[in-house]
């Protein structure tokens, strides 16, 4: 048997004298590689990372890397000249690893509100974010659920009507969020958006606050107790601390009612509340401060009484602090404030700051100051809407971010988890802060997931929309379906009625149709028709006659009846009588 010429050859110097099979090879230009198989089984189409990633990086972020890098570059240039040391491949090692310290070269935007995003807070595990704004909504992210296309909340909710939202904070275990609405009673809902509890309000005709329930006025800030899922306290403008049961929404546990000393005395709008947890062996904190200007703090356990330490002007007086942090520990104490300061406090001796720093303080009562995750930096917002990182010791600005400029930059956090930064400016935007290399999920995650696939109904071109008028050759449309009185649709348009039109509609068909009847015809079909062009006084009349001769209801007596007799007054006693009751009036 002779071998085959183009695909096989034969091998005569093997011993089991098998065909050997030669592959076609195809030139790569060729057109029919578009019809060989790629690889066997079901190809999904992964997207590139580096490519999605490119994408998001922020514009001027390695301009603000580069000048950091000198910046650190010439310091250590100028201790190692004062130490006589030289230089070595392993400090640019650092320098790098000091770039990712701040996950801040990449962002992603979410048009989450339409006004000012008041607060953000995520769940611990970092999968679930909640937004607070002054649009009066509260909105839940799940990021597992989002992708690139689809970065819209899964649930969106107005908890109190009419009432812009101060903030809303997920518990320790991420199970509730307590809600802070601009009203007097404060919400917990659920991870899911529910409402489970709603405190009560106080009585406001009550002058004592202790002796009410709750709040009387607007609640103003609100926070969780660092260990306890079950305890919470808000603060309000009826100078009042209370602290809450969430098993008891009818009555507070305890209550801090503070008194203001300056001139006027009586009440004072408390501005902020932070909880301060008691790690080390420390003890935990509560602290406040109220609108004229004194920094209160209190016992995180109680009791409440007295307070264990207190500031009286820590800022100025009528002007609104808008944030307050305990450091990890509870030896630090930070106050941003309305007199466009910034103060550093040592909880171990309060009566002056560490130090002070002059700051562009956005006008938004919820703009925040925060600690780092590790307790090395503080990060806040300004007016200009730059986000600033500063030194604790200094209260310097290490590094200077441009998120939104010319909008103030209202609120931040920086989750440990995802290790990412998030803000909230006065446009409505929440900007995500990350870095590929160094965050976790998150923005990552929606960033590189793949559009949400569509299904082919949801395709206009392949549909027909039979409002617009389309319709088929084979469609049989009836003569009597067309009197149905729907808004909109095919029988409005083929009546001549568009959709989305502001005309009324048409009255319902009439017996007569378009022409109106004359008047005999109304006379002879409708029955009491001529009682509409008669007086009724003289319609009644007409019986009086019969009335006296048969009467109906009074025969009975109409015998019996005494005859009415009136007496006959004279032209000058009925004078007199008119002129008494002028007299009278």
């Amino acid at each position: 048997m002779p071998p085959p010429k183009n695909d096989t050859r034969w091998d005569g110097d093997d011993d089991d004298d098998e065909p050997i099979v030669e592959e076609h090879v195809l030139d790569p230009n060729d057109l029919m590689r578009a019809f060989l198989p790629a690889a066997f089984g079901k190809q999904t189409g992964a997207r590139d990372r580096a490519v999605e990633f490119d994408k998001t990086k922020r514009e001027g972020a390695s301009e603000e890397k580069g000048k950091e890098k000198e910046k650190d570059k010439s310091k250590q240039h100028m201790k190692r000249v004062d130490s006589d040391e030289e230089e070595t491949d392993d400090d640019d090692d650092s320098d790098d690893n000091d770039e990712d310290e701040f996950p801040t070269s990449h962002e992603l935007v979410l048009k989450a509100h339409t006004k000012t995003v008041s607060s953000i807070s995520l769940d611990p595990s970092g999968t679930r974010m909640v937004t607070a704004s002054h649009d009066c909504m509260v909105k839940f992210f799940d990021f597992p659920s989002m992708s690139s296309d689809s970065l819209n909340p899964f649930r969106s909710i107005e908890p109190s009507e009419s009432h812009h939202v101060h903030s809303a904070t997920f518990s320790g275990n991420g199970q509730s969020v307590l809600l802070i609405p601009a009203a007097n009673q404060a919400k917990i809902l659920s991870r899911d958006g529910e409402t489970l509890v709603e405190f009560v309000k106080g009585d406001m005709y009550i002058r004592d606050m202790h002796n009410t329930k709750g709040h009387v006025s607007e609640i103003t800030a609100g926070c969780w107790h660092p260990t306890d899922k079950n305890r919470l306290v808000t603060a309000g403008t009826d100078s009042t601390l209370r602290i809450w049961d969430v098993n008891n929404k009818r009555h507070h546990k305890d209550i801090v009612v503070h008194k203001s000393k300056t001139a006027k005395g009586g009440r004072s709008r408390m501005c902020c509340v932070a909880w301060a947890p008691g790690e080390g062996g420390a003890k935990s904190m509560l602290g406040t401060v109220a609108m004229d200007g004194s920094l209160v703090i209190y016992g995180g356990e109680g009791p409440f009484t007295r307070p264990a330490m207190e500031v009286k002007e820590a800022h100025q007086r009528e002007s609104w602090t808008s944030s307050m942090v305990f450091s990890s520990d509870g030896r630090l104490l930070v106050t941003k404030g309305g007199d466009q300061t910034i103060k550093l406090w040592d909880t171990r001796k309060l009566k002056t700051p560490m130090n002070t720093r002059e700051f562009a303080t956005p006008i938004q009562p919820e703009s925040n100051i925060i600690f780092s995750p590790n307790g090395t930096n503080l990060l806040t917002g300004d007016a200009n809407g730059n986000l600033h990182i500063l030194s604790p010791a200094t209260l310097k600005s290490e590094q200077t971010i441009p998120i939104t400029p010319s909008h103030p930059l209202v609120t931040l956090t920086w989750h440990p988890k995802i290790n990412q930064i998030l803000t909230g400016s006065s446009t409505g935007d929440i900007n995500i802060l990350y870095s590929p290399t160094t965050s976790v999920r998150g923005a990552k995650l929606v960033v590189t997931r793949a559009p949400k696939k569509r299904h082919i109904d949801d395709d206009p071109t392949y549909s027909t929309d039979l409002a617009s008028g389309g319709l088929s050759e084979d469609a049989i449309l009836l003569p009597n379906a067309l009197l149905g009185r729907t808004k909109g649709g095919l029988s409005a348009q083929l009546i001549g009625k568009k959709k989305g039109s502001m005309a009324p509609e048409m009255p319902a068909p009439t017996p007569w149709g378009k022409n109106n009847p004359d008047q005999e015809h109304v006379k002879k079909a409708y029955a009491l028709s001529s009682m509409r062009d008669e007086d009724p006084r003289e319609a009644l009349l007409k019986y009086a006659e019969v009335a006296e001769k048969e009467p109906m209801f009074t025969a009975a007596w109409s015998k019996t009846q005494p005859k009415t007799i009136y007496a006959a007054i004279s032209d000058d006693e009925e004078t007199d009588t008119r002129d008494t009751k002028r007299q009278r009036r």
